[in-house]
């Protein structure tokens, strides 16, 4: 018998005064398992002797009072201790549990010297594509019974329901994945590899077909959806076969669809936001039986994620229908890259318990795409040296495997295609094949016109260079090729400095040619491969070029970058092949009276339906009268102002979502609401949009601090009743590349471009903010637009009007929008 039929786990909890090094125990909840069993339970509180600071009271619910009556900890110590001293001790973060507990327990005479096992990092390794490890998140995906969270005995119970999960689940994988895992075991804290151990010992080879092994990876076969089931004609039989509720706008859209089918021009379609677009063209389309291939082509990989794991899998489920999403190439892991990664020694310990993580992860996903390993970001190096780069050599271990090119293959055959706007173009420039004779629908086509601009452009970020032209001067010997690199240096570097000195790392600072003059001279006589990436940006066809910066505040660090585009917009009706059929849906087509969508993308004819819009009832517009105008008061004042107004929303307890148009805007009202500790989620400092979105509507904070993705790209759909606060017009900036483009573009064609072009799209861009959080007929939104230039700017009653055709508005001080906030969300 191995030894670990007979041991015997303490899983153990802890409520101290703080998480300090000068904590005291206030709780101890302790759960005994033998045989995988839990056998018994212990808890107790302990008298600190102390006073409790208010957070500790908040968090455990514990309170002085009820602890004047419990016993010192020297009055439970032998208890504790001969309960826990021939058991592994268990905990989730094991260090400070044990810790703190082991030195209670010396300072009574008792020696604890148990093996430990940490459920937080065999959590992260076992469980890989989980957002977040903490044990409420942990309980809520894994059924965990916590019923009173931050008790010490609730979270010791539901840590052993943890840690018997854990175990269960390493004793069913495979001997060979366990052996690929044991050289990196040491990498866990303490003794947490001894799970390993002991499931090693009496594991059973691989023996499932549902799995490749190949070179010690084991790999999922991709799942088959079944027999493909050709969709009704009728829009509502396919609605009622997959459980959806009726929309007449749904039904209407859905029916314009299909009837555009067969017409050989574009169709350009204007529907409202909220009315489920996304059923509305896929369940006409696929039940067309002349086509060929569906092409989704959406703005981003968050909602091309969001699109496979809610439509898509819905209708896979229901009609069996062969669909695939495509990303670039960078996006999936490289498994030649992952083998050498593993047989190469490393001292890291984080890197070694993502290689643990990385071989069980390779067991469960079916795609191979790096955005499931949620915890990447701790160490993104790492994982940039796994990424695929698209090509697959004769001589790799897995080429019949690799994940890349399965996607690249299924694309070809699949029914139904999902990518997003960049991949689409950088494909479809080299492959015209991948659109020709497709049916492609465009989704939120507006923004397509920023895609194509992006595209058309090149960056790089200058710190790398620099990096790189220093480790080449200390390696060559050639004296002109030094003296030239030491040239370019100092050229980046001046240029940077300037940027600096005028800009203090903000915005955009447009380089002209005579500032290139002599990096561009230094260059043409190099030929190391440390310029190829420079040369290639600042000695071909591109015609502007500009430093920019961005902060990134959960590093600390501002990046400055060099890019390079041409002053001319992109012709994209140049770049696609013959289709079968165009579609642009969007919810506004028209930006203005002069100028469209299609001309923007170059299309000359073309059919345009508009949807009839209505007014949703279940959302109200209150402008705040009461807000400064921006020019009046500092950006310090503004934030200011727009955090007294977040603080007062936080009394009516709904969630907040916050959007803003500056990052610095952002982290300034996020350091007032830090200081009157006011919980909240701020983008780049707590995650990213789709970590932040996914917390917030699991309620982990009621309020939201967002900007960028969260205007155009994420659909609030949780909550019953929310409320949404907008800071800023989401105007332009002028200063942009492409909005200086458009500026040009628009004038050439004798049109005014603020009025024609630059304010309707901010109204544009307002209204498909506003629509996020009206997502299903159940919801109620209240919208607060705190920009008050709305009601004082010669273009205020422009917008108001705008507003007014799709929603109810009305302009009141704050305290009176609040009163009604709060009636109207009732």
């Amino acid at each position: 018998m191995y030894e670990n039929a007979k041991r015997k786990y303490a899983v153990v909890d802890l409520e101290a005064t703080s998480a300090g090094s000068n904590a005291a125990i206030i709780q101890v909840g302790i759960v005994i398992i033998e045989n995988d069993e839990i056998v018994k339970t212990y808890s107790t509180d302990v008298n600190p002797h102390q006073a409790l600071e208010d957070n500790i009271i908040q968090l455990t619910g514990i309170t002085d009072e009820q602890l004047e009556t419990a016993p010192d900890f020297s009055q439970v110590a032998r208890e504790i201790f001969e309960l826990i001293e021939d058991c592994v001790f268990v905990a989730h973060n094991v260090k400070f549990d044990a810790n703190l507990l082991a030195e209670q327990l010396f300072f009574e005479g008792y020696e604890l010297r148990t093996p430990r096992v940490d459920t937080v990092e065999l959590s992260q390794v076992f469980y890989p594509s989980l957002e977040k490890y903490g044990l409420g998140y942990l309980a809520e995906v894994l059924d965990l019974d916590l019923s009173q969270a931050h008790t010490a005995i609730s979270d010791a119970y539901a840590t052993a329901q943890l840690f018997l999960q854990l175990k269960a689940k390493i004793e069913s994988l495979p001997k060979e994945l366990l052996e690929s895992m044991l050289p990196f075991a040491d990498a866990l804290l303490f003794e947490s590899r001894m799970l390993v151990d002991d499931a090693y010992r009496t594991a059973k080879p691989l023996v499932s077909s549902d799995y490749h092994l190949s070179h010690g990876l084991i790999l999922r076969r991709e799942q088959e959806v079944g027999a493909e089931k050709q969709l009704s004609q009728q829009f509502e039989i396919n609605r009622h076969l997959l459980g959806l509720e009726e929309r007449k706008q749904q039904e209407i859209f859905a029916q314009e669809v299909s009837a555009a089918f067969d017409q050989a021009t574009p169709t350009f379609i204007e529907a409202q936001a909220g009315l489920g677009k996304t059923y509305g063209y896929l369940l006409p389309l696929l039940a067309k039986k002349e086509l060929e291939q569906l092409i989704i082509c959406v703005p981003t990989k968050i909602l091309q994620d969001q699109m496979m794991a809610q439509e898509i899998k819905a209708i896979q489920r229901v009609f069996g229908v062969e669909a695939c999403s495509l990303k670039g190439p960078g996006n999936y892991i490289k498994l030649d890259a992952f083998y050498h990664s593993l047989r190469t020694q490393t001292d890291n310990a984080l890197v070694n318990r993502f290689k643990m993580q990385l071989l069980v992860w390779l067991m469960e996903t079916e795609t191979g795409d790096l955005d499931e390993i949620k915890q990447k970001r701790r160490f993104e190096s790492y994982f940039d040296s796994l990424k695929h780069d698209g090509n697959l050599t004769a001589d790799s271990l897995f080429q019949d495997i690799d994940f890349w090119q399965r996607r690249y293959d299924k694309a070809k055959i699949s029914k139904l295609l999902v990518t997003n706007h960049a991949y689409f173009l950088e494909r479809v420039q080299d492959d015209k094949a991948f659109a020709k004779g497709k049916c492609i629908v465009f989704d939120e086509a507006q923004r397509l016109v920023l895609a194509l601009d992006t595209f058309s452009r090149q960056q790089l970020e200058v710190k790398d260079i620099l990096q790189d032209l220093q480790k080449t001067l200390t390696e060559t010997e050639q004296l002109l090729d030094r003296r030239l690199l030491e040239e370019i240096s100092f050229e980046l570097n001046r240029l940077v400095e300037q940027a600096y000195d005028k800009h203090r790392y903000k915005g955009i600072k447009q380089l002209e040619q005579d500032d290139l003059a002599l990096l561009r001279q230094a260059l043409s006589e190099l030929s190391l491969a440390c310029v190829r990436p420079l040369q290639e940006l600042l000695l071909s066809h591109y015609s502007d070029f500009w430093l920019s910066t961005t902060y990134d505040a959960e590093s600390d660090k501002r990046h400055i970058f060099l890019n390079a585009g041409n002053k001319d917009l992109l012709d994209f009706k140049q770049l696609l092949p013959d289709t079968q059929k165009l579609y642009f849906i969007s919810a506004t087509l028209e930006i203005s009276d002069k100028v469209n969508l299609a001309d923007l993308l170059g299309f000359e004819i073309g059919t345009f339906i508009t949807l009839p819009r209505q007014k949703e009832n279940q959302q109200r517009l209150f402008v705040d009268s009461s807000m400064p105008m921006p020019s009046d008061i500092s950006e310090h004042q503004y934030a200011l102002e727009i955090a007294k107004r977040i603080e007062q929303l936080t009394s009516l307890n709904q969630p907040v979502l916050v959007l803003f148009t500056s990052k610095q805007m952002m982290f300034l009202v996020s350091d007032y609401l830090d200081t009157w500790s006011i919980k909240h989620l701020t983008q780049i400092k707590n995650g990213t949009p789709y970590q932040l979105k996914k917390r917030f509507d699991r309620g982990d904070s009621t309020v939201l601090l967002g900007t960028g993705a969260f205007w155009e790209g994420v659909d609030f759909v949780q909550a019953d009743r929310m409320i949404e606060l907008v800071t800023r017009m989401p105007f332009d900036n002028p200063k942009d590349p492409l909005a200086k483009k458009l500026d040009a573009h628009l004038k050439a064609q004798g049109k005014q471009p603020f009025w024609d072009y630059f304010l309707p799209l901010a109204v544009l861009k307002l209204k498909q903010a506003i629509g996020r959080t009206q997502r299903r007929p159940q919801q109620k939104s209240a919208v607060v637009i705190l920009d008050s230039r709305i009601l004082h700017r010669s273009y205020g009653p422009l917008v108001y009007k705008a507003l007014e055709e799709d929603f109810h508005i009305s302009s009141q001080n704050f305290a009176n929008s609040l009163t009604e906030i709060s009636e109207f969300l009732l």
